[in-house]
């Protein structure tokens, strides 16, 4: 695997395509590029593990990482990727092309962050400026939702992808409120105790990250797909049955070999708490996910309807998820 310092530069360069009509020459068959529309952090070893593990089955993978999930969602609209990772909602109900999930990799664990000095409680915030991953991402809806619950509005949301990178600048002091993922905030809780306050969060249990592609990808590379989707689904129940497992995923695949052999513990650690929560797909999503899905992302005003009459095959493609469960049977 690339450097992170490499595949930032080529993702750069090919971000800049995006806004350009060129045509683009589709995947062959057994060729998949993924955009992955954030940075890679020890969150990802679970999803990079199973990637590796279907190129081992012969799927041509390029992966392809882009530091914005709208990015990672035109690249799919666009042509120049095959499959997305994200949670696109508000674009598979706000964009003409035919786009849908076809697989949950993880649930939300995010955790609002503030600066103790600033900001004691949600009521804090009010006219306050708030810092999340990006435009339509689980962290903005999170944000959104609580502020509705809390009654306040944010006078500004601003967009810095990277959840280690916001861990980092409230380290230093620029950003006084964001949201971060477990691992960073279990960084930030270490490396300053009693600076920062993690605001409550209840009753989320929605996708964070999920599979998505166009109607005719998913037909026309079905025998891919669910090599993909199988792998997900294996990666998920090993780590969730012993969390150990994804540091082993990680040094047999030489995953984010950047952080050095010291990151292992802290990968055990995040990979420990997050089997405890459930939060890894064990079957996929699907229906159920689907419909926890509409009354989150409805509450948080990034798609729109009653939850009750939004249909999953609007928004899902179920038939990789039952395929594969066919196999694997379900956990």
């Amino acid at each position: 695997m690339a450097s992170l310092t490499r595949r930032v530069v080529l993702a750069t360069a090919f971000a800049a395509t995006l806004g350009f009509a060129i045509p683009v020459e589709a995947a062959s068959a057994g060729d998949m590029r993924i955009a992955f529309g954030d940075l890679p952090g020890i969150e990802s070893i679970q999803t990079l593990a199973a990637i590796e593990r279907a190129k081992e089955r012969g799927v041509n993978i390029e992966l392809i990482i882009l530091n914005d999930e709208d990015l990672a969602a035109q690249a799919i609209v666009g042509g120049q990727a095959d499959v997305g990772i994200g949670s696109p909602y508000t674009l598979i109900q706000k964009v003409g092309v035919p786009i849908r999930l076809f697989a949950q990799i993880s649930t939300q664990r995010f955790f609002p962050v503030v600066n103790a000095e600033e900001y004691k409680s949600w009521k804090d915030l009010e006219g306050q400026e708030v810092v999340v991953q990006a435009r339509g991402s689980g962290t903005e809806a999170v944000m959104m939702l609580m502020a509705k619950q809390n009654g306040i509005s944010f006078s500004k949301v601003s967009y810095v992808p990277g959840s280690e990178v916001r861990r980092n600048a409230m380290l230093q002091g620029t950003i006084k409120a964001s949201i971060v993922d477990a691992a960073n905030r279990r960084a930030l809780e270490q490396e300053a105790p009693g600076k920062f306050i993690v605001l409550p969060v209840e009753g989320v249990s929605a996708t964070d990250e999920g599979l998505f592609a166009t109607e005719a990808y998913l037909k026309n590379n079905a025998a891919d797909v669910d090599i993909l989707v199988e792998e997900l689904m294996k990666t998920a129940r090993e780590i969730t049955e012993n969390p150990q497992a994804a540091v082993d995923m990680r040094n047999k695949y030489n995953l984010l070999s950047d952080l050095g052999a010291d990151a292992d513990g802290e990968i055990a650690a995040y990979y420990k708490e997050t089997a405890e929560a459930g939060a890894l797909a064990l079957n996929g999503g699907g229906a159920d996910a689907a419909k926890e899905d509409f009354e989150f992302f409805t509450a948080a005003g990034q798609i729109e309807g009653d939850p009750a009459t939004l249909k999953v095959e609007d928004f899902w493609d179920l038939a990789p998820i039952d395929r594969v469960l066919g196999t694997l049977g379900k956990k």
